[in-house]
């Protein structure tokens, strides 16, 4: 939620980690990112689930990843 929520908003996303048990917005915020963003029209709850379950996972992995990192990386891979 915290990654789709800015970046509806602009931010730069290279710069942002998830810090584990901070809570932002509500929960109907929440829902409404991930219908807004999960890519099927009126999705069921195994949707949601599904598409949560994917993006945490790529999002975790992103962070972990050198590749990912701003200090690491500099400028060379500005936006990617």
């Amino acid at each position: 939620f915290q990654y789709l929520k800015r970046y509806d908003q602009g931010y730069n996303l290279d710069t942002f980690c998830y810090e584990a048990h901070s809570v932002e917005g509500s929960p109907a915020e929440c829902l409404q990112q991930f219908l807004l963003h999960c890519g099927v029209t009126d999705p069921s709850w195994s949707e949601l689930r599904n598409f949560t379950w994917f993006l945490n996972v790529q999002l975790r992995d992103c962070e972990a990843s050198v590749f990912c990192n701003p200090d690491f990386v500099q400028d060379t891979l500005q936006g990617f």
